[in-house]
Formats: structure tokens, C-alpha cells, sequence
């Protein structure tokens, strides 16, 4: 049987050896954070180097780490009844909070006119598109662009941060906010004080301790430039697509892009259409960002980029990561145009009856 193949790590990436390995020592960690005998600083001590080690990776020291369930308790934890306005191309985790009201262009690229009261991504999790975000920026969802593309929290110039630890190779269900120190921020979780009375509840230890493995990894593989070699398959795919299939795009290659995303458009041949066959075929593609590719309807990315909504749902996205194969990425992208051609053909004769 043909091995599988997994090309959507931007949905989740497989686990982290370091992360794995890390959690596993946490479970030799009997303590609760809170507590004051010696068990309980051990698990403190092994919470807050885990707190700086996920800073540092972030470059975010001087600032507030608060860890969270993930991204989508992070955003509703700095976003709720803020106001705050944004773009259609955001996550639907942070699009539940904002005005979506700020004007993106073709090339996926956000206008923000005032940054003190909107949200922007930092890179888009579909097309991958990547934002100049501008000084004083209220909130970013750095949850796609963390582990993949270098930068610092601290000279981004944003007043908070979204992450998610299984976007890089961490367990589920952790993540963090990343605050400038000082900020007010109002637990919406209330009881034992924890995270700094901003977020109350026993610390997920095990998930934590893996969150800040995989991010120190991360950021090793980005200081040993894995970016130019995932960017140089993601490139590879494209090309061998674009000569192959005369009707195929890729919304956001006129900007600056994660190295690992290609969105591939094909008008008429529906996302899902695509997903089944490439699933049958052995390969794991999205029709967009996982929380909301399950449901039949256009991407609000696409149609925020202007792409007409009759096509905008005939998009799949394909996400790499350090681990992948560029043999496999092109055993997919023949894959990929046989399945191309016969939905081709197939357009072909329709068209042919109908003109008898």
C-alpha cells in the first residue's frame, strides 16, 4: 500500500519529537503550580522556564506570556467588546470579535487606517500572504506565521499576540497570549488567580512544557535556514502545477508569503471535489484553513481578496513543513494533474454535447 503522504501542516503539524519528549517528562512532575511545598515549586520552576523559553522563541522577553487552551481562547480573551475593526482575510477565530471593515487588496495585502483600534494577521493561513503590520497595532494573530518566519514580538511594534502550539509541532489545545508588560487585561476565566489573575485554572503542565520544546526546535530550524529550503519544494510545486494545468493561479504570489503555503485556484473545480480525490490519492490537502474547510461554502479570504464567489470555493491549500519530502511533493503534484485532466476532459465533453 502506497504510504500516505501529509500536506497540510498548516491545519496542525505532526508532533515534535522534542515536544513529545518534553511532555513526558512532565508527567514525572507530580506538583500543582500553585502549591507552596517542594513538589508544587518544582511543577512553578518548570512553568516559568517554560514561560521564558516560549517568550525567547517569541523574542517577547519583558513581555507577559499567558498561556491559554489555543488561539481561540487567546483572541477572545484580548478581543470581547473591544470593537475592534479588521479584514475579511482573518481567522474566523478573530473575525468572531472584529468588524470586518478594512480593505484588502488583490495581492492579499490589508489597508489598516487605524492601527490603535484594529486587529491584522500576520500571515494568512490559506494563501499565506504576509503583512507589514504597522506601530501600535492592537492585536495580531501570529498563530501561522510562529515557527515559520523569523521575527520578534518586541519589534513588531503590536500591543498583543495570538499563538498556538500545534501550528509548529506542539500538542493541542495550548497556546498563549503575548501581552507588552503592563497591559490590562480582564480574566474572562475567574477562580484561582493563576496566569497573574488573567486567566484562572490549573496550568496545562504536560501541554506547556511540549509548547516550549517544540518552539525552542522551531526557532532552531529557522536559524538554520529550513525557511529557504521549504520555500524552494513549496516554488518547485507551483511550477511543475503552472506547467502542467493552463487554468490554475495561486491567489497571494504577488506578495510576500510563508514559505511553506501555495493556495492553488482552479475556477470550476470545486475545493472539496479536489480534497476527496488528492485524500483518495494518498495526500492530506485542506480546503482552506481547518476550522471552517469542513463546510461547503466560498472562502471569506478569497472573496475578501476579490476573487468572484462563484470560484472562490474551488481552492485547496497545500502546507509543508521541515520533514517533507520534495519526492513526495512532486509524486502529489502528478497526482494532482492526472486528477486535473480528467475533470479537463470531462469539462470538455459537456461542453461539446451541449453544443450539438
Amino acid at each position: 500500500m502506497t504510504q500516505r503522504v501529509y500536506l497540510d501542516w498548516n491545519a496542525t503539524a505532526p508532533l515534535r519529537p522534542e515536544a513529545r519528549d518534553a511532555m513526558l517528562d512532565a508527567t514525572n512532575i507530580v506538583g500543582n503550580p500553585s502549591s507552596v511545598h517542594a513538589e508544587g515549586r518544582a511543577a512553578k520552576s518548570a512553568l516559568e522556564k517554560a514561560r521564558e523559553d516560549v517568550a525567547s522563541a517569541l523574542g517577547a522577553e519583558g513581555a507577559d506570556v499567558i498561556f491559554t487552551s489555543g488561539a481561540t481562547e487567546s483572541a477572545a480573551l484580548v478581543m470581547e467588546g473591544r470593537g475592534l475593526a479588521c479584514a475579511g482575510v482573518e481567522h474566523a477565530a478573530v473575525l468572531a470579535w472584529c468588524k470586518s471593515e478594512l480593505a484588502v487588496g488583490h495581492d492579499g495585502k490589508v489597508t489598516v487606517t487605524d492601527p490603535a483600534r484594529s486587529a491584522l494577521q500576520l500571515a494568512n493561513p490559506e494563501t499565506g500572504v504576509i503583512q507589514d503590520l504597522p506601530q501600535g497595532l492592537a492585536v495580531s494573530d501570529l498563530t501561522q506565521a510562529f515557527g515559520k518566519i523569523p521575527f520578534a514580538f518586541n519589534w513588531l511594534g503590536i500591543e498583543a499576540g495570538i499563538v498556538s502550539a500545534h501550528k509548529l509541532g506542539g500538542p493541542r489545545g495550548i497556546g498563549a497570549l503575548i501581552v507588552k508588560r503592563g497591559t490590562d487585561i480582564q480574566a474572562k476565566l475567574k477562580g484561582g488567580g493563576q496566569e497573574q489573575g488573567r486567566r484562572a485554572g490549573t496550568e496545562n503542565l504536560i501541554g506547556i512544557m511540549g509548547f516550549a520544546a517544540a518552539a525552542k526546535a522551531a526557532q532552531h530550524d529557522l536559524d538554520q535556514g529550513i525557511g529557504e529550503k521549504i520555500s524552494g519544494i513549496r516554488d518547485s510545486l507551483m511550477a511543475a502545477l503552472e506547467s502542467g494545468a493552463k487554468m490554475v493561479t495561486f491567489p497571494g504570489r504577488e506578495s510576500r508569503r510563508l514559505p511553506n503555503t501555495l493556495s492553488i485556484l482552479t475556477p470550476g473545480w470545486r475545493g472539496e471535489t479536489q480534497v476527496m480525490q488528492m485524500d483518495l490519492a494518498g495526500f492530506a490537502v485542506s480546503a482552506g484553513s481547518a476550522c471552517s474547510s469542513g463546510k461547503v461554502r466560498p472562502s471569506s479570504v478569497l472573496t475578501a481578496m476579490g476573487i468572484a464567489t462563484e470560484w472562490a470555493g474551488d481552492a485547496i491549500r497545500v502546507s509543508i513543513g521541515p520533514t517533507t519530502d520534495d519526492r513526495d511533493v512532486m509524486r502529489f503534484a502528478e497526482a494532482w494533474l492526472a486528477a486535473y485532466e480528467r475533470w479537463r476532459q470531462r469539462n470538455e465533453s459537456r461542453a461539446t454535447a451541449g453544443r450539438v
